[in-house]
């Protein structure tokens, strides 16, 4: 049987074989429509691919780890990176490979570009853009059978998860095929709707100098027209600012300075924004329904590169965050832009205004102005807050998308390899710690020194500067209040603690991160070389500031609450404040829900979890004594060797990660505070571990499987 069609051969019956975009291709070209000459793998080549290497069973097993509702977006990406690597890593059966080989081989195109083609995405009901992957300007027969595989795994891509129910989306049912077009290297291009999703009235052409997917993608900013829907009269035209252009590169594309006359020049002239309307209502009439085109120039040309249903995506319940999500996926041009802003604007914004609150007395303000101080701060919480869903979160996708390059020039057993090339990158949490390391040393040679720091008046000519630096850095975390936790008389007893027992020292040495880097950038040469190292550099500073961001959004959540335990102090009502005000200070304050310890099973007796599945989050074994910590005085407590089991981990709490044998963690993902800081230490983590402070007691015996992402009561 087949496992290759080509698009004249395709009918109403291979649809499910063609997927939408290969059939809707197929129907262009025989209604005279320029399309780019197309083979298309049809779905049988992925049933037969995921049944012969036992991968449907293992997507299975990733998917039954936990439950979708239950997980945040970290824990969405690092799915879809181990279900990514899954089909990246695994041979394609040397039986299929054959066959692959022997129909594409003779009809192949010098360069191609390999799209998805899922059945049913393509729909009036489902025609989610941009959920799966295509890859331009691929060369070579091996080359494009790596990358079928990668569109393979872009069926199970987080964006898809996210849709899941909407696509149907089902291990036993889910297939892709892929489009092999020849790849046309169009002087413009662009996307065109017959129909404006903001009014129906009108039509809309998009265009760009270059390649599409640098519009499509992100990186580029298209002109736009408006066009009356009817007549297909431009009704308005707003110009973009040009400076980039996308192109193809040795392999893949790249990004290159746009001609200087072409920056002043819109990309399409009117008779070809016509051309393109007249096109895009053409699919139209063709399939019955008004269209979302994707075209090319070239050589004066017109060429339909995709057509598929203008559809409206489902209604966002409350609460809905998928939208925000797929708003995280950015361009590498986008990033930059991002990375400069959070350095050089927003992050040295929020540590002078956390710098300017920790500097009013507080205790001079009459009651009235204490109030006001109260609530000015949650407004500033809740401002930077925001800031941080806004550009902080996204600024994280830098590194997603480091992995992803490495992932697929190295092909690493283990998908989370990659975060080795980014240790040592200087974080603020790690800079902290080796303060404390530092006066628990000197705190073990002259253990009297404790009495002083339990006073809080630090003489020692050695310990003082650095008693004094660890304060003047990071002691909003230290504000002695019932909330902060970090007391002089606690910061004592973790010294002494630090001081006499096992502490773990970074995992990371700068030389040897910068061993990696140079292994890994050996693999490319020339203008490639420059682009990973660039995409590396990224990455690094993505991973920092994520943690970074943490400790910064600490500092103004302290401050509020300094504010508001004055308040409090002095016999201040609660109940007085904005309820957002309220709502906040509860937020900030609660102790997550501990609930029973045990599973009940009617009938049965109460049973004990003995093994509890989580994510793997930093490799290793260890075994040791639980704490459970759900309150700063908990975390005081905390002793070394002991594994560190929380809801979740915050940047107040990692001052004790140094003494931790292992970390379990409720909340999941490889970008959590708690993972990243837990690799810096070369400490075994599970995060993402349901129940996690349910399950476990203070005191169980645990062996923390960091490997596998398993826990072990008993």
């Amino acid at each position: 049987m087949s496992l290759v069609l080509h698009l004249d051969e395709v009918g109403a019956r291979h649809r499910h074989l063609a997927g939408g975009k290969g059939y809707a291709l197929a129907v262009l070209q025989r209604h005279g429509i320029p399309v780019p000459p197309t083979l298309i793998v049809t779905t049988r080549a992925y049933e037969e691919f995921v049944a012969a290497t036992g991968l449907r069973g293992r997507i299975l097993l990733e998917l039954r780890r936990k439950s979708f509702q239950e997980m945040r977006w970290e824990e969405i990406w690092d799915l879809a990176l181990r279900l990514r690597h899954l089909f990246h890593t695994t041979p394609l059966p040397p039986d299929l490979a054959a066959r692959l080989r022997q129909e594409l081989a003779p009809h192949l195109p010098e360069r191609s570009v390999v799209r998805s083609s899922a059945p049913g995405e393509d729909s009036r009901q489902t025609s989610f853009a941009g959920l799966h992957a295509s890859f331009a300007n691929v060369a070579g027969l091996e080359a494009v059978l790596e990358h079928l595989k990668l569109v393979w795994a872009s069926l199970w891509s987080d964006a898809a998860l996210l849709y899941r129910r909407e696509l149907g989306l089902d291990v036993r049912k889910s297939a892709m095929a892929v489009l092999i077009q020849e790849m046309v290297v169009g002087d413009r291009s662009g996307v065109a709707f017959g129909q404006n999703p903001q009014d129906p009235a009108q039509a809309v052409v998009e265009a760009v100098y270059g390649l599409n997917q640098g519009l499509v993608d992100g990186t580029v900013e298209p002109d736009r027209w408006l066009l009356d829907r009817a007549t297909g009269q431009i009704l308005a035209y707003r110009t973009a600012p040009k400076g980039e252009v996308l192109l193809p590169g040795k392999e893949g594309v790249r990004l290159a300075e746009l001609a200087p006359a072409q920056r002043q020049e819109p990309p399409l002239n009117e008779a070809e924004v016509l051309q393109i309307y007249r096109l895009v209502r053409r699919c139209e009439e063709i399939f019955g329904a008004p269209q979302d085109v994707e075209w090319t120039f070239k050589g004066g040309q017109l060429v339909a590169l995709q057509s598929r249903p203008i559809s409206t995506p489902p209604p966002e319940g409350e609460g809905d965050q998928r939208p925000w999500y797929l708003s995280l996926r950015r361009s590498f041009g986008n990033l930059k832009a991002l990375r400069r802003k959070v350095e050089e604007e927003l992050l040295p914004a929020m540590n002078r205004e956390a710098e300017v609150l920790a500097a009013k007395p507080l205790k001079k303000l009459d009651e009235a102005a204490l109030k006001e101080e109260v609530i000015s701060r949650s407004r500033s919480y809740r401002r930077w807050k925001k800031v941080c869903w806004d550009d902080f979160i996204p600024l994280a996708h830098g590194v997603r998308l480091f992995g992803q390059i490495y992932n697929d020039a190295v092909k690493p057993r283990d998908p989370y390899e990659f975060l080795d090339l980014l240790g040592a990158a200087g974080m603020l949490a790690l800079r902290r710690n080796r303060l404390l390391m530092e006066m628990a040393a000197r705190v073990r040679e002259q253990p009297e020194l404790l009495e002083e720091v339990r006073r809080g008046q630090v003489r020692d000519p050695e310990l003082q500067p650095l008693w004094r630096t660890f304060m003047e850095e990071f002691g909003d975390l230290a504000c002695g209040s019932s909330t902060c936790g970090l007391s002089s008389e606690t910061l004592a007893s973790l010294l002494e603690e630090m001081a006499h027992r096992s502490i773990q020292a970074e995992r990371f040495d700068p030389r040897k991160v910068e061993d990696l880097q140079g292994q890994f950038l050996s693999r490319f040469s020339g203008e490639k070389r420059v682009e990973m190292a660039q995409y590396l550099e990224l990455a690094r500073a993505s991973y920092r500031l994520r943690d970074d961001d943490n400790l910064y959004l600490g500092k103004i959540a302290a401050q509020f609450l300094r504010a508001l335990e004055e308040y409090r102090r002095r016999g201040g009502e609660l109940r007085e404040l904005p309820a957002d005000v309220q709502e906040l200070g509860g937020e900030l304050t609660a102790t997550p829900a501990k609930g029973p310890g045990a599973v009940g099973v009617t009938g049965l007796g109460r049973l004990k979890a003995r093994q509890l599945i989580g994510q793997p989050a930093s490799p290793g074994l260890a075994r040791g004594s639980a704490r459970v910590v759900l309150t700063a005085d908990e975390l005081f407590q905390f002793r070394a060797g002991e594994v560190l089991v929380c809801d979740a981990l915050d940047p107040s709490m990692t001052l004790v990660v140094p003494l931790a044998a292992g970390i379990v963690e409720r909340r999941g993902g490889m970008l959590i505070h708690g993972s990243i800081i837990a690799r810096e230490y070369g400490i075994p983590c599970v995060t993402g571990v349901p129940r996690a402070t349910r399950l476990i007691h203070t005191g169980d015996p645990l062996t923390v499987d960091g490997y596998l992402g398993i826990v072990i009561l008993g």
